[in-house]
């Protein structure tokens, strides 16, 4: 076993003790009582042409640190660093140019759209900001090509946002994040919003992009089984922080942290050998507030190993396999 250390090579986003504190602030004047800590001290990698899945409960930090990576949010603490350059230490020229690299897909397909604009000016403003063209004319040809890579008509590049479905807006939303030819894009939750027939086909879609046009992703969800299907490796967050990661057959198969452990067994299976086998780990007790976290581990509140220690000290983030990391004091041999 190991500190944490990966290596940089071949690494096209290296996040390295990323923080970002929200101020809680109260009375007439406002003054700060504290902080909500929901992204704490996080380092990973992702290399280039690969997906990264996050996967936690709601409120443990996930999209915090997908929109803090792209500096849609300042961070508290840490660095990002994108092609082996630090993205908080650029101009604004330097990041006007790194958003045609970088973009999200956000999670609600209804509020992420601008009501007022046809399609084809939702897909092709970003074009025409960044003079990836040079008229309107080329601007909604470009955008009719993109649509129609998304799986949408030509003739629908007019229309308006209400006239779509929630899963043809979502292929909206995806032809807008790929029309200035990005390299790493976010999904925030991307899937979530849509009835499970439309995930799979949008589903599909991310992963024919990423395939054509060589992307990588962070993709962030609570659902393990669309994790399962499109990530390469996996990083299970829970309030705040990293407690686990690795390739996705390391956590799949062989889980080391315990809330790993309470999150996979509570994950529905349509194999009946495996429902009939399968623990169900109840955790016991309600998320603790990101603004008040435990002392020690924080999971120790509600974790059926929890030990003295786990209350007193946080573990360290270590390498327990090749590839496969833990925040675990019994998972590290602590006792």
């Amino acid at each position: 076993m190991s500190s944490y250390s990966e290596n940089a090579v071949d690494s096209l986003v290296t996040v390295k003790n990323l923080r970002k504190y929200f101020p809680i602030k109260t009375g007439i004047i406002k003054r700060s009582t504290g902080s909500v800590k929901a992204v704490d001290n996080v380092s990973f990698q992702i290399k280039k042409g690969k997906v990264l899945g996050i996967v936690g409960e709601s409120g443990c930090g996930k999209s915090t640190l997908g929109r803090t990576m792209l500096r849609l949010l300042d961070p508290t603490d840490g660095s990002v660093e994108y092609d082996g350059k630090n993205i908080y230490k650029m101009h604004k020229s330097e990041i006007n140019h790194m958003r045609t690299k970088m973009q999200i897909i956000f999670q609600d397909p209804y509020s992420s759209l601008n009501p007022r604009l046809p399609i084809y000016e939702i897909v092709g403003e970003a074009m025409l900001q960044h003079n990836i063209v040079k008229s309107k004319k080329e601007m909604k040809e470009k955008a009719i090509e993109v649509i129609m890579r998304c799986g949408l008509f030509p003739e629908q590049a007019d229309r308006y946002p209400h006239q779509f479905s929630g899963g043809q807006r979502q292929r909206i939303c995806i032809a807008r994040a790929l029309a200035v030819n990005p390299e790493f894009i976010v999904c925030d939750e991307a899937v979530s919003a849509l009835d499970v027939s439309i995930q799979s086909q949008i589903i599909n879609l991310l992963k024919d992009a990423q395939e054509d046009f060589g992307l990588t992703y962070l993709f962030i969800s609570h659902d393990l089984s669309v994790v399962k299907f499109i990530s390469d490796e996996v990083a299970v967050m829970y309030l705040g922080q990293i407690v686990e990661k690795g390739s996705k057959k390391e956590i799949f198969t062989n889980p080391l942290h315990p809330y790993t452990e309470a999150l996979l067994s509570a994950a529905p299976s349509f194999d009946p050998s495996v429902r009939q086998n399968k623990k169900r780990i109840i955790l016991e007790g309600d998320i603790p507030s990101p603004a008040n976290p435990p002392s020690g581990c924080r999971f120790h509140t509600r974790c059926p190993y929890a030990h003295e220690i786990c209350k007193e000290k946080t573990p360290e983030y270590m390498e327990i396999y090749d590839g496969h990391f833990s925040m675990c004091h019994k998972v590290n041999g602590v006792f």
